[in-house]
This record gives C-alpha cells, sequence and structure tokens, in this order.
C-alpha cells in the first residue's frame, strides 16, 4: 500500500514536471504588451523578459528624460503582466501550492 502511494506520488511529480516544462516553453514564446504615459510609449517582451518591440510617439522624443521615464515605465509594467501570468499558470498547475524557488 505504502510503495503503491509512493509510485502515485512520483507519476503525479513527473506529470506536474512535464506540465512545467510545457509552460515555460509556452510562457517564453508569449508576447505581452504595456504602455505608459496615455500610450506614447508601447513595448512588448516575451515571457523570458525580453524586450520585443517598442513603439514611441513623436510628440515625446524631444523631452528625453520624460522619454526614458516613459520607456522604463513601460517595460517594467509589461514584465509585471508577464510574471503575473507565469505564476497564475504555475498556481493552476500546482492547486495552488506554493513551491519554493518556483517563482
Amino acid at each position: 500500500m505504502v510503495l503503491k502511494n509512493m509510485n502515485d506520488l512520483v507519476r503525479q511529480a513527473q506529470v506536474m514536471q512535464n506540465k512545467m516544462a510545457k509552460l515555460q516553453a509556452e510562457m517564453a514564446e508569449r508576447v505581452v504588451d504595456a504602455s505608459a504615459g496615455g500610450g506614447m510609449v508601447k513595448v512588448s517582451v516575451n515571457g523570458k523578459n525580453e524586450l520585443k518591440s517598442i513603439t514611441i510617439s513623436p510628440e515625446v522624443t524631444n523631452d528625453v528624460e520624460m522619454l526614458q521615464d516613459l520607456i522604463v515605465s513601460a517595460v517594467n509594467e509589461a514584465n509585471r503582466i508577464a510574471k503575473a501570468d507565469m505564476e497564475r499558470e504555475v498556481s493552476r498547475i500546482t492547486g495552488g501550492i506554493k513551491i519554493p524557488g518556483m517563482f
């Protein structure tokens, strides 16, 4: 009986590990968009927190400080959204169990 339960536990852990690997691959390809300054700066990042694109409205190009702040803000927001998406998906797979060192 104990051996059967242990085998079931190992099998469940392997299934969860496979789901997590698939999720990580999917999330790495997922693109998240965010903007700052009322849409004056728009960015896209992927699940690996890589900046994929940036769009800047011409009206902010004459104020370098504001432009820098808007870029930082938009990228941080996109990364926050990507992280929250990943945490939500991981929670769905693990049934809400917090796994130390996961995220």
